[in-house]
């Protein structure tokens, strides 16, 4: 099958599992393309076939290739500390070991079509399979996640090998001692997973910024706080900062060089 006709068969399947076969698909790939998105954040975390897998595989793993993977070996390190790199881009891009996402407290993705949270995008980009692992884990534990916590799975068709998924602080109204502490346990949370499971690279997004009301700014030197003093005793984990707005990178930016 070509990259569309991947796409396609796709949507077909997973419009007979919805019990909507009939729905009429736009002819444009772009449309597609939003359409199959929306379909995969609406999935229940549910087993696929192999076979469906497979073409959900190979056109994710197209789609990583077309917008380009960024080697973080080739990223240049900030002046503060030559363990520290700052990049702005999607995340879904990047060859760390793992990549952190900003999940909320069910730990099973963003269920809104088409959302541009980073939960949202890292989920459709991993693939169906990342949710179901997600689901099982918190089958497993038997509760919510707590903020200031994290778990990792396997990042399946995205260029890192893992993704930790951590829950921040959820800021209504003044910021507390509370919340930055909170914040600080999800940077410390996933530093941790990073070391238990071997790993030499970390990408963080802007854990709160978004969504969940965290001030940028006071957000940032947390993080940066948390990992300098977390490398004063791991001297070969790199970390790299993930900013997406032009705001993030020019507060980082302050703060690392």
């Amino acid at each position: 099958m070509t990259h569309n006709e991947k796409r396609l068969w796709l949507i077909e399947n997973l419009l007979a599992e919805t019990g909507e076969p009939d729905y009429k698909i736009p002819s444009e790939p772009e449309a597609q393309w939003r359409l199959l998105r929306a379909l995969f954040n609406m999935r229940m975390p549910l087993q696929a076939s192999k076979e469906f897998l497979k073409v959900q595989d190979e056109f994710l793993s197209e789609m990583t290739r077309a917008k380009g993977i960024i080697d973080v070996n080739n990223l240049e390190p900030c002046k503060l500390n030559n363990q520290i790199f700052l990049w702005q881009g999607d995340i879904t891009r990047l060859n760390a070991d793992a990549v952190v996402n900003a999940a909320n407290s069910k730990l099973l993705g963003c269920f809104q079509p088409n959302h541009n949270c980073i939960d949202n995008i890292l989920h459709t980009m991993a693939g169906v399979q990342m949710r179901l692992d997600c689901y099982n884990l918190m089958q497993e534990q038997k509760h919510d996640e707590p903020e200031g916590q994290a778990k990792i799975t396997s990042a399946y068709n995205l260029p890192a090998k893992f993704v930790i998924h951590t829950v921040g602080p959820y800021v209504l109204g003044e910021l507390t001692q509370e919340h930055k502490n909170l914040l600080a346990s999800c940077y410390n949370s996933c530093l941790d997973l990073a070391a238990q499971n071997n790993l030499k690279s970390i990408a963080f997004c802007c854990i709160s910024t978004g969504v969940f009301n965290f001030p940028n700014e006071p957000a940032a030197q947390i993080a940066v706080n948390t990992v300098i003093k977390y490398l004063e005793h791991n001297k070969d984990l790199k970390i790299i900062f993930n900013v997406f707005k032009d705001l993030d990178l020019e507060i980082y930016n302050k703060i690392l060089n």
